[in-house]
């Protein structure tokens, strides 16, 4: 929190993100928690034991008394060959539109296979929904308890999508981008329909939890290559930008995540104030280096990054030591409200590589020596 608030601390704060983030139990036996594998162990511990926690969670959305969402989507999940299938059909306007993801026992993500909307015709259709289907109530009791169990070890990060993820997601990303390029009037209708909801949701969870530390996720679609930064001040400032001032009306951090190359962006992410930017990527991923980034915008935001995942689970040990030190370096220099040592995302496999867990170790071993 003293990062956050731009107060002096003794060392760099280290955070593994989704690892000490993501609220697992390596007990569970269920063949789709990958973090019940032994090499997973160990890395928990490290996490829970030896960082900075940060943990990562939501509000419990129920729908609204008056949400008729049940007449419009039906959901069903099986379990085929081993991997469990969700598929989503939605009837509206006349048009049946279909989804379809899949989510394998040896890897933690979802794949989509198939995408809600596949062009313009459903994108209208899917405005045609009654107001009431995007209406949910927000529970912050499993908030309230997470902080709790946390404790002194850590603080609570409430993450939320912001308008433009909601609205990119639906469809596959080659038609978004295009439908974003092609079709600006009709997306800011999708985004003003989303936007609603999402801007009351924040402002109810701010009121009743202020002064705590958010993440917004979404920005990173609207960056290059896959649209112009226009797009981006119109598809992200203009709608993110609120969520950004009702957390901060009540005290709290708001932290844009935003992969990917930020060079032509920057002064546009400036323009929302946000507290706190992650992940920052290095080049060739990303097209701007850490001690730019601490120069231009480090007095106005604290930095969280800038490890990539790829190099903690490819990188010998020595040679990862040397990116290590560089992030810290760069992170730390000059005036700037503070750094956060922490990588841009978390390995999503049964098996933590020793390669890998030797690279977590040198993270906290230097950060928690930086400096002394």
């Amino acid at each position: 929190m003293a990062t956050l608030r731009g107060e002096p601390v003794d060392r760099p704060a280290v955070n593994f993100y989704e690892i000490g983030g993501f609220i697992v139990d390596p007990d569970d036996p269920d063949e789709f928690n990958i973090y019940n594998a032994p090499s997973w162990r160990p890395l928990l511990r490290l996490a829970e034991e030896h960082t900075d926690l940060i943990r990562m969670c939501s509000p419990l959305l129920s729908p609204a008394p008056d949400n008729p969402r049940d007449e419009f989507f039906h959901t069903a999940t099986t379990v085929e060959n081993g991997s469990r299938f969700t598929r989503t059909a939605l009837r509206v306007a006349g048009r049946e539109m279909t989804a379809l993801t899949r989510r394998d026992p040896q890897v933690d993500t979802v794949w989509t296979l198939e995408h809600l909307l596949k062009d313009v015709d459903d994108l209208k259709a899917y405005l045609q929904l009654p107001d009431a289907v995007f209406d949910y109530t927000a529970d912050v009791a499993n908030l309230r308890a997470v902080e709790h169990d946390v404790g002194a070890a850590g603080i609570l990060m409430v993450d939320t999508p912001d308008p433009l993820c909601e609205a990119a997601q639906l469809f596959s990303m080659a038609d978004y981008m295009v439908l974003a390029m092609t079709e600006g009037q009709l997306f800011r209708r999708l985004l003003d329909r989303l936007a609603r909801p999402l801007w009351e949701r924040t402002a109810a969870v701010a009121a009743a939890l202020p002064g705590r530390l958010w993440r917004i996720y979404g920005p990173e679609y609207a960056t290059q290559p896959f649209l112009p930064p226009h797009l981006f001040d119109q598809y992200v400032v203009s709608y993110t930008s609120p969520m950004v001032e009702q957390i901060q009306a009540g005290g709290g951090f708001a932290r844009i995540h935003c992969h990917g190359r930020l060079a032509d962006i920057l002064p546009l992410i400036g323009k929302m104030n946000p507290a706190a930017l992650d992940p920052i990527e290095p080049p060739p991923a990303g097209d701007v280096r850490l001690t730019e980034v601490r120069r231009d915008y480090g007095r106005q935001m604290a930095l969280f990054g800038n490890l990539e995942i790829r190099d903690i689970e490819a990188m010998p040990p020595e040679a990862f030591e040397k990116v290590v030190g560089a992030a810290l370096a760069e992170g730390t220099a000059g005036q700037g409200r503070g750094f956060v040592l922490m990588p841009s995302a978390s390995p999503y496999g049964r098996t933590i590589s020793p390669v890998a867990m030797a690279n977590y170790e040198t993270m906290v071993r230097l950060a928690t020596t930086f400096g002394g």
